[in-house]
């Protein structure tokens, strides 16, 4: 995966001035450049010269358990973002790292937190490093993206979110973790019980700011900022830097190393982006074959309603689909999406709570069948392919009135896209997305037997127990085996 990347050395703090547009443009239906008027902040310029970017993992100043652990999770060479943030947050200099999600962020802040974490031990109830997501997914997939190094230095991991058991997290708290990767309610609403304090924490890191902002968590997490001890490292990772971002970097920032993925943040090369015009009449008919594809797909529609109601569709016509929204419970949520990762579900039908946070290993299609509302709905969505350097394409289904809509979001977006009209049953609708027509013999999708309750004498791998065990620490040989390793960003 090719990126390039600037670390910028010049002046001081973060000025909020509106940032040029890029001059590069888009050709072949591929990723383009942030057009002008976009709403993002410039990125704030250093005065402090940044250490330069390394060429592998050996050449950083990390415990030897951690280069050693990065070795058997197949993690050989830093991508970008690592490359031009690690030599620096293993210093202990703030970092802004803007880039699309799964250019490599999780280990880009992971590895520093546990590194500069590591031969300390937490006192009950105070944790030592923080790490604030906005989704209960994402803090579930940093937690088992990082459980592996966290256990090669000693370091216990607690995961913090809504939907799990409140009495079982305050648990794992009271016994003591060096690490809390949290959901901003969640832990307000353990800090307010008095099961955390976060005065000793001396490592904090925003992942997705940016998601968290526009789902309202800026008073959240202003709060939970305040809290931590002064003077202590900062590291806030956004794909992108709109003006409440901007506030967080100038407030909790000092003179931070700036690292860009891309200046269009989110372009991705080895992503195809299409357009589909079809009739309303036929979209039902389109959705349903294109879901028939051999291999998986991720689609996306507006309501969880329409989303039941597709997957029910799906289902009564022999395509394995299983439907992801927050009206179900985070353990049907999650095991929907270890369903979808195994192969035992082959299309996860989602509301924008899977926009992000969700890493699928190989999944080369991401439909839109309603279109998203904003430009920056549409990269989080089409953020869920071509990750790691892997190709993907993202389609959109267009009916003759949302055309003039979609054009005016993919310029925001800054992306120019095929545009195909298309019908059921055509070979360029095949050619495209892989459609074909459904068996139309029903299926039902049941749990597969290794994900089925064991007996109380054995209780399930992985899941905190009464002891405060860290959540993830015995993901399985698969999850941790990433060949790319980017599970969570």
């Amino acid at each position: 995966m090719s990126r390039t990347h600037t670390t910028r050395t010049r002046t001081t703090r973060t000025r909020t001035t509106r940032t040029r547009a890029d001059n590069s443009s888009s050709r072949s239906g591929r990723r383009g450049s942030r057009q002008p008027g976009q709403a993002e902040f410039a990125l704030p310029e250093t005065t402090t010269p940044a250490l330069p970017a390394v060429e592998s993992f050996a050449e950083l100043a990390m415990p030897a358990p951690l280069l050693a652990t990065l070795g058997l999770e197949g993690v050989t060479v830093p991508f970008p973002i690592q490359a031009a943030t690690l030599p620096n947050s293993l210093a202990g200099r703030d970092v802004l790292g803007r880039g699309r999600t799964g250019s490599g962020k999780t280990l880009a802040f992971g590895l520093p937190v546990l590194s500069r974490t590591a031969g300390r031990r937490a006192e009950p109830r105070r944790p030592l490093a923080l790490v604030l997501v906005p989704t209960r997914e994402l803090a579930q997939q940093v937690t088992d993206a990082l459980a592996p190094y966290a256990r090669a230095v000693g370091l216990r991991l607690a995961t913090v979110v809504g939907g799990m058991s409140l009495g079982r997290q305050a648990g794992a708290l009271r016994v003591g973790a060096e690490v809390v990767v949290a959901t901003p309610g969640r832990l307000k609403d353990l800090i307010d019980r008095g099961d955390c304090r976060l005065a000793d924490v001396t490592t904090t890191v925003l992942d997705e700011a940016d998601q968290m902002t526009d789902m309202g968590f800026m008073p959240q997490v202003t709060a939970l900022l305040d809290q931590v001890r002064p003077g202590g490292q900062r590291m806030l990772f956004s794909a992108t830097l709109d003006r409440n971002v901007d506030r967080l970097v100038r407030r909790y920032l000092t003179d931070p190393v700036v690292h860009s993925v891309d200046p269009s943040a989110g372009a991705v090369t080895t992503m195809e982006h299409h357009v589909l015009h079809v009739h309303e009449a036929d979209k039902h008919r389109t959705t349903t074959e294109i879901a028939a594809r051999d291999g998986r797909v991720m689609m996306f529609l507006d309501t969880k309603h329409a989303v039941d109601r597709l997957t029910r569709h799906l289902l009564d016509n022999g395509v394995r689909a299983a439907a992801l929204h927050g009206g179900r419970s985070q353990p049907q949520r999650t095991r929907t999406l270890n369903q979808f990762r195994d192969g035992h579900v082959t299309v996860l039908v989602a509301t924008n709570v899977a926009a992000r946070g969700i890493h699928i290993d190989s999944l080369d299609l991401v439909v839109n069948v309603d279109p998203p509302n904003d430009h920056k709905d549409y990269l989080h969505r089409g953020g869920r392919t071509a990750r790691a350097g892997e190709s993907g394409t993202v389609v959109t289904l267009v009916t003759p009135r949302q055309r003039r809509g979609m054009a005016r979001l993919m310029t925001s977006a800054g992306i120019t896209p095929h545009i195909t009209p298309v019908r059921s049953g055509e070979a360029e609708l095949s050619r495209i997305t892989g459609a074909r027509t459904p068996s139309g013999v029903p299926v039902v999708i049941t749990a597969p037997v290794t994900q089925r309750p064991r007996p109380a004498s054995s209780p399930p791998r992985g899941r905190r127990g009464r002891r405060g065990r860290p959540s993830g620490a015995a993901v399985s040989g698969r999850a941790q085996r990433r060949t790319r390793h980017e599970a969570a960003a």
